[in-house]
């Protein structure tokens, strides 16, 4: 399966739940950094009072959105950047932002862009993630995932079962659009320490992993 096809092929929030576990990478010259992929949110479009796409905005910022699904929409809010990968057919506005991965792959270089802030400070959000990456710009803004540094693993067998994947409001959405705000479109394995506002009383010993 192509990215393409994976991004494409069910509704968004089907393609979201089924990325949790997999492998994110970002590779930066002969240095590959990344992790398990614990949290993201599902974006739905020109409904959604929650997407950049609402209503049917279009715009440079948020063209990514608007292109096939496997195109990877940055965007960036003051200083921090932010990772999503644009869902169904283009034209469809829909897309995925992951939120936060558990690292695994070149921690030390990822300690290293992070300025030392290490533990679950790491990656645990969305903003964490791609400073641990060194990404700080939107050079990579729609690139498709095929024809850039990052990899999402689609082999399911590299796939890590989580234990159980918690649905959730979203992070962040304005509450007074009550119905948006309260819609389960955030996915995450539960008890894992690096999903963005997990409790410390909540991690579990085994990360929500099988």
């Amino acid at each position: 399966m192509d990215y393409s096809t994976f991004f494409t092929n069910r509704s968004t929030t089907e393609i979201t739940a089924d990325i949790i576990g997999r492998p994110l990478t970002y590779t930066a010259g002969s240095q590959t950094m990344g992790g398990y992929i614990v949290e993201a949110e599902a974006y739905l479009g020109k409904e959604d009072r929650a997407a950049h796409s609402y209503g049917g905005h279009r715009s440079l910022a948020n063209e990514g959105l608007y292109r096939s699904g496997g195109t990877i929409y940055l965007y960036a809010q003051r200083q921090y950047f932010f990772f999503n990968v644009a869902t169904q057919a283009g034209n469809e506005p829909q897309g995925i932002l992951i939120r936060a991965i558990e690292p695994v792959w070149g921690i030390e270089q990822m300690l290293v862009n992070r300025h030392g802030k290490g533990g679950v400070l790491l990656t645990n959000g969305p903003a964490k993630m791609m400073q641990a990456f060194g990404i700080h710009d939107l050079s990579w803004n729609l690139h498709s995932l095929q024809a850039s540094p990052f990899t999402i693993e689609l082999d399911s067998s590299h796939q890590r079962p989580a234990r159980q994947i918690v649905r959730s409001p979203r992070i962040g959405v304005n509450q007074s659009e009550r119905e948006w705000a309260d819609k389960p479109l955030r996915f995450y394995v539960a008890g894992n320490p690096y999903v963005s506002r997990m409790k410390k009383r909540n991690w579990r010993t085994d990360h929500g992993w099988q």
